[in-house]
């Protein structure tokens, strides 16, 4: 075009109204990226920032990208959660090691700094007994779960606890740990129909909701002979008797704490202990859950519950657990959006093993980029990658899992 004259150039030049016009139409082909509202109030016109984006069945927050750091980030919506801090009396200052032990030295790498934090102290053992009100949910920086604030309606005390999924502000919860309370006993201390064995046996299997039953009566109960109508009755047949259908109703509820011999078959529970008098272990991160599989085993004494990885191990029928799922599903889901995000967590940058020397991690040395025909290890040379560490057939397995999670193929084939 150099040997057109000026005049030609800017007749063969499209217009600057017709290039905006050729750039709107582009425009309205694409998504919106902002919305704006108007202020009732004031009558200003306000740009939004966040958007509801759905996922399946879940709900996170988006922000419109006006920074960088803000173009990836998705949080999940969580609108019942408290907005102030929280109860100071259950809090103590955390007190960041940065990875080290007593002695100094370093046996966690890439952990250090991250924001100051106050340690929510959780009930795990939940023994005392009567009614609980949920007075908020909370968030808990230093777990995935969220969190409940509990008040005892007669003592007024206050109390931390796992935040199940549907539970709410104003809900009641209750722990059966302790005892049954007498406010599910039937005012007639004498029954009029005592059950006999095979009754009591069907009605005592834990897979039973009415599974709480006085003990069996033996030769001291009343029978029809009139000479022993005359005769006291014993401590054994004053026994109090347990309204089932109260019991079944108030117990199986969201967030109750009760034996897993109080708990029917099928019942999704979580913050199941491992003992009868030791805290919650298992089951304790957001989402997490276990089934009740089966109220048998060979001694008797153990329920078989499958584990949300897979694994069916037995617990103690005495040991207790929480109905329900713990809250906060979607936190796998979430997208922190910047690295600065993982240092507020107290997560310093990791360099990888194959990027160093051979004396500072099994994968180091090599010319280039050399995995070395090896299989991938940790920093302490321990397999990275599903190695087994421990045979549950070995004497030094664990006794109590009926079968493992599953791995490899087994585990790609699993359903759920």
């Amino acid at each position: 075009m150099s040997h057109l004259t000026r005049a030609a150039r800017l007749a063969v030049r499209p217009s600057a109204s017709s290039s905006r016009s050729f750039s709107t139409s582009l425009a309205s082909l694409k998504p919106p990226t902002s919305a704006t509202t108007t202020d009732p109030e004031t009558g200003k016109t306000k740009r939004i920032l966040t958007f509801s984006k759905k996922s399946g069945l879940s709900n996170f927050k988006t922000y419109l990208p006006v920074t960088p750091s803000l173009r990836q980030l998705r949080q999940p919506i969580s609108e019942h959660l408290h907005k102030g801090g929280p109860y100071r009396d259950l809090t103590e200052a955390k007190r960041s090691s940065g990875g080290r032990n007593n002695q100094g030295r370093i046996t966690t790498r890439a952990r250090g700094g991250g924001h100051k934090r106050r340690i929510r102290l959780i009930d795990f053992t939940r023994r005392e007994t009567g009614e609980q009100e949920v007075l908020r949910i909370e968030y808990d920086p230093g777990r995935s779960a969220h969190i409940a604030l509990l008040k005892h309606q007669q003592s007024g005390a206050m109390s931390y606890i796992l935040a199940p999924t549907t539970l709410r502000q104003g809900d009641l919860v209750q722990s059966f740990r302790s005892g049954v309370p007498e406010t599910f006993h039937l005012k007639s201390t004498l029954p009029e129909s005592t059950p006999s064995s095979s009754e009591y046996d069907t009605l005592a299997d834990p897979s039973s909701p009415q599974s709480v039953l006085p003990p069996l009566p033996g030769s001291s109960s009343p029978s029809s002979d009139p000479e022993n109508l005359l005769t006291p009755p014993s401590p054994a047949s004053l026994a109090p008797q347990i309204d089932l259908a109260a019991l079944r109703q108030a117990a199986l509820k969201t967030g109750n704490c009760l034996p897993l011999r109080l708990i029917p078959v099928g019942t999704l529970i979580h913050a199941i202990s491992l003992t009868p008098v030791g805290p919650a272990v298992l089951a304790r991160s957001a989402g997490s859950s276990a089934r009740i599989i089966s109220a048998s085993s060979p001694s008797g004494k153990h329920a078989q519950v499958r584990m949300s990885s897979g694994e069916v191990r037995y617990v103690g029928l005495d040991c207790v657990a929480s109905v329900g799922v713990v809250s906060n599903q979607d936190h796998q889901h979430r997208n922190l959006g910047k690295a600065g995000r993982m240092r507020w967590l107290g997560f310093r940058p990791q360099s990888r093993g194959v990027a160093m020397n051979a004396r500072d991690h099994p994968h180091g040395g090599g010319r280039g980029k050399s995995k070395s025909n090896v299989h991938p290890v940790s920093f302490s040379n321990v397999g990275a990658k599903g190695q087994r560490t421990r045979s549950p057939k070995s004497k030094n397995g664990n006794k109590m899992v009926v079968k493992e999670r599953p791995r490899g193929t087994e585990k790609k084939g699993r359903r759920g």
